[in-house]
């Protein structure tokens, strides 16, 4: 059905429009506590061997939204009723932006892809902390998502990126920094180690007893992947998220400029994953998203060595029940593979190879 709907109706919209419908449709679901308690009743992960066990924080399964949907943590409850195990909020920046100019979000739906240039358009830290406050009525696991406000000089963004993290950590499950978004001019210049170690000294410094960690683009070259986990290994981070979107255009032609999403992405984000894994081992927990559309790929990306997971793009084709589709799989996968957890399955290709 909702293939259907997305083909005749959603596709012919303007991206941006649909992204607002939903959520608006997804804040109304947030004000009605009986019809969230039903749906995630129906549609959450619920199968204790899918329960996950990481940087300290309980997931109810590996499998999440990725940041980029909920800009400023208006619907993560609703989210999480639909099924997934975790909702990462933002990009979230310490002071309140516009944005990049509209149209700024494209389907490349031949190649079950977007590219957006959306330059972290959100309210601020302080009106996200307002909503992260509220009471909820329903369990739901919240990564917060930082990015750099794009005023903020790139010799002053330590001191923006606290200013977030003061606002925002202690509302937060885990608190990512994300320096990969291709969107805000020189933001990518902040993964290079020497400028990235004290970026993330500072942030640590105020987050506090909450996990720490830093999201990754695809697009660094494989020597400086390497160093990013040296050094998050170094300063006692929590986990790297791999990967962004991609300035690249793998197979795709498109003359849009911004990040790549979705299934072209799929190859590199794998790869970046096994080269962390080979790296880093078991010291830091890799959560891999890039390209990610079905069990399959989910299942692929465990096996590679990723604990949790997290799609966004996958579900603008799939539709919302998505998560609760993959869980499911997960749950039935397991289990035909006699594995007794989803804890045992993380990484087991490498060991398998080695």
């Amino acid at each position: 059905m909702y293939r259907f709907v997305f083909t005749l109706v959603l596709s012919r919209l303007d991206a941006e429009d649909v992204h607002h419908l939903t959520i608006r449709a997804l804040r109304l679901l947030a004000v009605l506590p009986v019809a969230k308690r039903v749906l995630h009743r129906r549609l959450a992960p619920r199968d204790e061997a899918l329960r996950v066990r990481a940087f300290g924080v309980h997931f109810p399964g590996p499998f999440g939204l990725a940041a980029g949907f909920d800009k400023n943590a208006e619907c993560f409850e609703a989210l999480a009723a639909f099924g997934f195990s975790h909702v990462e909020v933002g990009t979230i920046t310490a002071r309140p932006q516009p944005g990049n100019p509209r149209p700024r979000l494209f389907r490349l739906t031949r190649d079950h892809a977007i590219i957006n240039r959306m330059g972290f358009n959100n309210a601020g830290a302080r009106a996200a902390a307002a909503r992260l406050r509220r009471p909820r009525s329903i369990p739901a696991v919240v990564g917060v998502n930082i990015g750099k406000t794009k005023v903020v000089p790139e010799e002053r963004a330590a001191e923006d990126y606290m200013a977030s993290a003061k606002e925002l950590a202690p509302l937060a499950d885990y608190l990512v920094v994300n320096v990969s978004s291709p969107n805000t001019p020189g933001l990518r210049n902040l993964q290079a180690v020497e400028l990235l170690r004290p970026l993330l000294e500072s942030v640590k410094s105020v987050a506090g007893r909450t996990p720490l960690l830093v999201k990754i683009a695809p697009d660094l070259a494989d020597e400086d992947v390497d160093a990013v986990a040296d050094l998050a290994v170094e300063l006692g981070l929590s986990g790297i998220i791999a990967t962004n979107t991609t300035i690249g255009r793998p197979g795709v032609v498109s003359g849009e400029a911004g990040g790549l999403s979705g299934r072209p992405l799929k190859a590199r984000s794998l790869e970046v994953l096994r080269r962390l894994h080979a790296r880093v081992g078991d010291r830091l927990t890799l959560v891999s998203v890039g390209g990610v559309e079905d069990l399959d790929d989910v299942w692929e990306r465990i096996l590679a060595g990723a604990t949790l997971v997290q799609g966004y793009t996958g579900m603008i084709y799939a539709g919302p029940l998505w998560a609760a589709r993959i869980h499911r799989g997960l749950s039935r996968r397991l289990r035909r593979h006699g594995y007794r957890s989803i804890s045992e399955v993380v990484g087991a290709a490498n060991r398998v190879g080695g």
